[in-house]
């Protein structure tokens, strides 16, 4: 979908299929081309990677300007301090979705289940940027029912189909589903939501696609910064 996004756009990607044998060294080695190539302003690493292979190494080696994917340690702390840095897409998306429809976060309740390095705790920090007042939850969370009742915003990135119900939700409150499961269903029961929430994003159809476009615009950004296309 990626690929396809950037044909309609006109941006030209590589792609780089290397066999599931290759070992770090050798992803490091074509990351490191990457980033001393000058015709290449965006690097995506498709993860997960194989057990065997040092993915957050992967990551760290990207050179941050070339990081529209927003993965490397370096990024995510610039964006947590609401410095220049390119967040993570899913992030990104996320916040463009609120911003379009103008959502009103400040003094908001937001809360956000899962705490992925590249979903849940970036959204988080984006959040907090914009003056939420943010609760993250995740598989250790005592009580998570009572909290998403009291939830004016709910980000949902735990990995797990239709897990938050609408009996769970406060009246009024907005849904944003960043969940992609079997059987092309996030990790919001949509069906039970309805009637409840005020707003909720679907799946597919929802951030998803905001998702994609989110790294083109990144990788748009870089190549006008680096001022090389």
């Amino acid at each position: 979908m990626k690929k396809n996004a950037c044909e309609a756009v006109g941006i030209k990607s590589k792609s780089f299929h290397l066999p599931e044998e290759s070992t770090t060294e050798d992803v490091l080695s074509l990351i490191n081309q990457l980033n001393n190539d000058s015709s290449v302003h965006g690097i995506l690493l498709q993860h997960p990677v194989p057990a065997h292979i040092d993915e957050r190494l992967l990551f760290e080696t990207i050179n941050i300007e070339k990081d529209v994917d927003g993965v490397t340690s370096w990024g995510f702390g610039k964006s947590a301090l609401n410095m220049e840095a390119y967040p993570s897409c899913t992030p990104a998306a996320i916040m463009e979705v609120i911003k379009h429809y103008k959502i009103d976060v400040k003094g908001k309740h937001a809360v956000v289940v899962g705490r992925s390095p590249i979903l849940g705790r970036p959204v988080s920090n984006l959040l907090l940027n914009e003056n939420a007042t943010v609760t993250i939850c995740h598989s250790y969370t005592q009580n998570l029912e009572k909290i998403l009742g009291q939830a004016d915003i709910v980000i949902a990135a735990v990995g797990k189909p239709r897990f938050i119900k609408g009996e769970w939700l406060k009246k009024g409150s907005v849904v944003l589903d960043a969940g992609y499961n079997k059987g092309n269903v996030g990790d919001v029961d949509f069906e039970s939501c309805q009637g409840v929430v005020s707003a909720i994003t679907p799946v597919p159809g929802g951030v998803g696609p905001v998702t994609i476009a989110m790294l083109l615009k990144q990788t748009v950004e870089s190549a006008e910064e680096s001022g090389s296309f």
